[in-house]
């Protein structure tokens, strides 16, 4: 049922927007008033807080099925439920529970701030700073880059460090509501794809935010970012799965439809083998995504699956949809088709969420624990 439920709603309210907020760089207002009106921001948020109270593989149903039609719209469903939501739900107080997840369930984006210049895929080696000032004070300072989701936010999760003698220990997650005259949202991105989901700097100039809005406690940011991107990885997987998915269900008809030397393409062995091999690829990546979100859901070890689930289905996704343009000839490379689309937007997942190389060294290290 929620899976009809979304693929419903992306086919009637997304897709008739997908061209305009691609070419606009942005993502319809009233597109995401209806994505909150439709509880897809706030899946796994209880129900006295205003959420669905559903299951972490409910979310990835429903992301699967937004990126069959527009993976930017998904990433932003993505990103406040696999991370915002989680961080919340997990690591803050009641008091914090109760006050920002009705809001994320019902009306506002949260933001992930954790990406700086010199600190990508060594995520840890951030340098902005959150000096103690008095016993309930703390001002941050640094410039963020790569934030999802910045233009639109209302709240911000950033991560700062408290103390560099004690290097990845004193980085500490704290709350920044968006009106704080110390937060400001930079430079927007000009990027290959997803592009209706903004990417933005975020800037911290004397940020001054009361001891009240750190998320879990002083020094455990690290072990928040570690267990958020382990979970989130599973979220960009089912991003990946949806989108290959979308490529494919876009260039099949085209197939049958498009004839030549007398007969259908999709009808020449040369091509069924072809699509019949991506479609068993399609199939595999959505079971490992699927198995490493059980695994997660019953409380199991799930970092390798999850790394893996990542990197293969990124790699599908890409396939699948430099397959679609292939396989459409001249017309898939125009932008009368979605395919070229679905092309620009796959590339991303190789990268966010920790890379490809990233994957195959956590991959490599479980296996070899493994056989110790």
């Amino acid at each position: 049922m929620l899976r009809d439920a979304v693929a419903t709603f992306a086919q009637n309210e997304i897709k008739p927007l997908v061209r305009e907020m691609d070419e606009n760089s942005q993502v319809d207002p009233d597109l995401l008033k209806s994505m909150f009106e439709h509880g897809l921001m706030g899946i796994e948020i209880d129900e006295e807080y205003g959420g669905a109270g559903m299951s972490f593989v409910s979310s990835l149903i429903a992301i699967e099925e937004l990126s069959k039609v527009d993976a930017a719209v998904a990433v932003i469903a993505d990103i406040q439920n696999t991370l915002s939501n989680t961080a919340f739900r997990t690591w803050g107080t009641k008091a914090q529970q109760a006050h920002y997840l009705s809001r994320f369930a019902t009306d506002t984006i949260c933001s992930f701030c954790l990406s700086e210049a010199g600190s990508g895929s060594d995520a840890f080696a951030l340098k902005t700073k959150a000096d103690k000032v008095g016993d309930d004070r703390y001002v941050l300072n640094g410039n963020k880059l790569w934030i999802s989701q910045a233009r639109e936010a209302g709240v911000f999760v950033v991560f700062a460090n408290v103390d560099f003698d004690q290097k990845h220990r004193g980085i500490t997650a704290f709350i920044v509501e968006a009106d704080n005259p110390g937060i400001k949202v930079g430079k927007k991105e000009d990027k290959l794809g997803i592009r209706a989901s903004s990417t933005c700097e975020v800037i911290l100039d004397n940020c001054e935010v009361s001891a009240d809005c750190v998320l879990g406690n002083v020094g455990e940011g690290y072990k928040i970012a570690i267990g958020l991107l382990n979970e989130g990885r599973i979220g960009i997987a089912a991003q990946m799965v949806g989108l290959a998915q979308g490529a494919f269900n876009a260039v099949m008809p085209y197939l049958h439809e498009r004839k030549q030397f007398g007969q259908p393409i999709a009808d020449f062995q040369g091509m069924r083998f072809q699509y019949a091999q991506l479609d068993t690829e399609i199939q595999a990546a959505r079971l490992l995504t699927y198995n490493a979100a059980r695994l997660r859901d019953a409380g199991l070890p799930f970092i390798k699956e999850a790394a893996q689930a990542k990197l293969y289905t990124s790699q599908v996704a890409e396939k699948s949809a430099s397959r679609a343009i292939e396989w459409m000839g001249g017309v898939g490379y125009t932008k009368e088709f979605p395919v070229e689309k679905f092309y620009r937007d796959a590339k991303i997942g190789a990268i966010y969420e920790g890379t490809s190389n990233l994957q195959l060294e956590t991959i490599a290290k479980l296996v070899q624990q493994d056989f110790k």
